[in-house]
């Protein structure tokens, strides 16, 4: 009894935690133009992610990502991006689709068409029953001159948990 108890009172818990992600994913993303990071860079806009759908093979994984930088600094910008998602470690279920939204800064309020392109690592973890939320923790990039939000929060659809190195490339779409 105590186990089943244990259960729901888990999967009651993540599917709060997923609506309030869920719906936080859906808000327009608007950022204030002269924001700095730790590293003294200016946030130049966002970077918002579709991760397509798929399953987790015990070692591993790999999803598409169709991604669009939006700015936030003088005249609205926006360009496409496409990529894939690699996991390796422990991914065991399925996710049906997912959101994630990245920050972007840059040294100064510049930004160049594919300045994003580029090899991201690190590591996330998810957790999904029904809707559920990951958290990524991803460096890299061109150079280091223009960077993502070093930790971001992801939102899913499936039945999934992971806990996996990381690594997300990106590629400029013409």
């Amino acid at each position: 009894m105590k186990k089943i108890l244990t259960l729901a009172f888990s999967a009651a818990s993540l599917i709060v935690a997923g609506t309030a992600v869920t719906r936080a994913a859906d808000l327009t993303t608007s950022y204030p133009e002269q924001d700095q990071d730790q590293r003294n860079g200016v946030k130049i806009g966002y970077l918002d992610c579709q991760i397509g759908g798929g399953v987790g093979y015990v070692l591993g994984s790999a999803k598409e990502v169709d991604c669009t930088f939006h700015s936030t600094v003088g005249k609205e910008r926006v360009d496409h991006y496409s990529g894939a998602i690699r996991k390796m470690g422990v991914d065991l279920g399925f996710t049906t689709r997912g959101r994630l939204v990245w920050a972007v800064f840059a040294p100064t309020a510049g930004y160049h068409h594919g300045s994003l392109s580029g090899l991201y690592q690190g590591a996330t973890a998810e957790a999904t029953l029904g809707v559920g939320i990951g958290t990524n923790i991803l460096v890299g990039g061109t150079s280091g001159s223009i960077h993502l939000q070093t930790v971001s929060v992801t939102g899913q659809l499936g039945l999934n948990v992971a806990a996996t190195g990381t690594s997300v490339t990106l590629t400029s779409v013409d």
